[in-house]
C-alpha cells in the first residue's frame, strides 16, 4: 500500500542527517567543501562469482593507483584497503564542479571456508582489481529440490 507507514531506521536517519549536513556546508562554502570537511572516498563496488573452478572477486577502483591498494586474507575474510590521493593543490584549483572524493577506504568480504590465502592471485586492469582463487571442494554449489505444497511432484 502506498500510504503504509515506514518502519523507523536509525541508519537511514543518520544517512539523511549526513546528506543534509553536507548540503549545508556546500551551500555555505560556495558549492565546494574545504579540505577540513572533505568526504572520505566512496566504497568501491564489488562483485564476486564462480567461474569454472575459480572464485573471482572484482573491485572497481577507477583513478586509484594499484600501489595504493592493499589486499589481505585473514581466515575467511578478504579485505581491500586503499586511498585516492588528491593530485591538485586546493588553492590553485578553480573547480566548477567536483564529485570525486579523496581519502581512504576499506572493504571486507566473507569468503567460503577453506580458501587458502597463498592461492589468491591479484591483477589490475583498466581500473578494475580482479582477485582469483580456487574454490574449496566443500564450497561447490549444489542443486536444492523445492517441494511445492499441495502437489505430488517435486520441482527442481
Amino acid at each position: 500500500m502506498a500510504n503504509e507507514p515506514r518502519v523507523w531506521s536509525p541508519l537511514r536517519e543518520l544517512t539523511h542527517f549526513r546528506r543534509d549536513f553536507d548540503d549545508l556546508f556546500d551551500r555555505l562554502l560556495g558549492g565546494r567543501l574545504g579540505p577540513a570537511f572533505s568526504k572520505s572516498t566512496e566504497l568501491p563496488a564489488l562483485e564476486s562469482f564462480i567461474d569454472n573452478d575459480k572464485l573471482v572477486v572484482r573491485a572497481d577502483l577507477p583513478g586509484i593507483d594499484p600501489k595504493d591498494v592493499e589486499v589481505t586474507v585473514t581466515g575467511d575474510t578478504l579485505t581491500l584497503r586503499g586511498k585516492r590521493e588528491q593530485r591538485l593543490e586546493e588553492s590553485s584549483a578553480n573547480f566548477i564542479h567536483s564529485e570525486v572524493s579523496y581519502g581512504s577506504f576499506e572493504r571486507s568480504l566473507k569468503l567460503p571456508g577453506g580458501v587458502n590465502a597463498d592461492d589468491v592471485k591479484a591483477s589490475y586492469r583498466n581500473g578494475v582489481l580482479e582477485l582469483t582463487m580456487p574454490v574449496p571442494k566443500d564450497a561447490a554449489a549444489r542443486k536444492v529440490t523445492i517441494q511445492i505444497e499441495g502437489q505430488g511432484k517435486d520441482r527442481a
